[in-house]
């Protein structure tokens, strides 16, 4: 109960951080459930994904994050009625300079600042960076982004997973929509690859390459209400050595998003 109220107070705190007179914004509820692998113990469980997702523009750049409420089948002590959370705030820089980087399919370069935390193992990363967006012909958006991972972690000392050296981090993200027939359907997604390094005791953590694609159902325009609002899917969660480890998997998940 404890975790699932952290949870809600954080999603609550995050949502009403002023996005200054955001000229658009879009808050999603999203549902994910697939049976995972623990990296540590290699033992697999269902698990349900609750996420809070805002995404808002402004005239001088973009505020983005999430905030996960993890439970599994399985009490291990990972992914226990536990928490994960990213933010990311971009500046664009031709907003900012009035200077224009669009030069071929370049649309802008921004400074991006983000943050990692998770709960249970206590770890916090600082993500500071640059982020380039991409104009390609039929997305609503791609974007490369690359910062450091600067850990900031609580550490064994305080009960954490153990604390790590620093490294960095690269960022792909996109979002397609299409049609077929009368059905609207939109395929979205990222991928991230972080470089390896060593925790407090030494110990080599490997790089690990984490894809998420999604291809989501316009459901709500389906059944004939507004479209982008109700959308239901197919999340794969893709690792290579998952959490720094050795483990790859592959998972597919039911994905639910409502958007209000």
């Amino acid at each position: 109960m404890t975790k699932l109220l952290l949870f809600a107070l954080a999603s609550i705190y995050l949502y009403s951080m002023p996005v200054f007179a955001a000229n658009w914004s879009k808050t999603q509820l999203h549902l994910n459930y697939g049976e995972f692998t623990n990296p540590f113990t290699l033992s697999e469980a269902k698990t349900s994904v609750f996420s809070l997702q805002h995404a808002s523009a402004y005239d001088y750049g973009e505020n983005f994050f999430f905030v996960d409420y993890l439970d599994d089948d399985i009490q291990d002590n990972y992914q226990d009625r536990d928490f994960y959370m990213e933010w990311y705030s971009t500046v664009s820089l031709s907003a900012v300079s009035g200077y224009s980087f669009q030069k071929g399919i370049l649309k802008d370069v921004g400074l991006v600042m983000g943050v990692n935390i998770a709960g249970d193992p206590k770890v916090v990363k600082y993500l500071p960076g640059i982020k380039l967006s991409w104009d390609i012909p039929g997305f609503t958006y791609v974007s490369t982004t690359i910062t450091g991972y600067f850990d900031d972690s609580a550490g064994v000392a305080k009960q954490g997973a153990p604390s790590q050296s620093n490294a960095w981090m690269f960022d792909l993200a996109w979002g397609y929509p299409f049609t077929l027939g009368d059905h609207k359907f939109l395929f979205t997604g990222h991928a991230e690859y972080i470089g390896s390094r060593q925790n407090e005791f030494g110990i080599y953590v490997n790089d690990w390459l984490l894809a998420q694609p999604i291809l989501q159902w316009d459901l709500g325009h389906a059944l004939g209400n507004k479209s982008d609002t109700l959308m239901l899917g197919i999340e794969w969660q893709i690792w290579r050595n998952k959490l720094g480890g050795t483990v790859n998997e592959s998972v597919p998940q039911i994905h639910l998003a409502w958007t209000f």
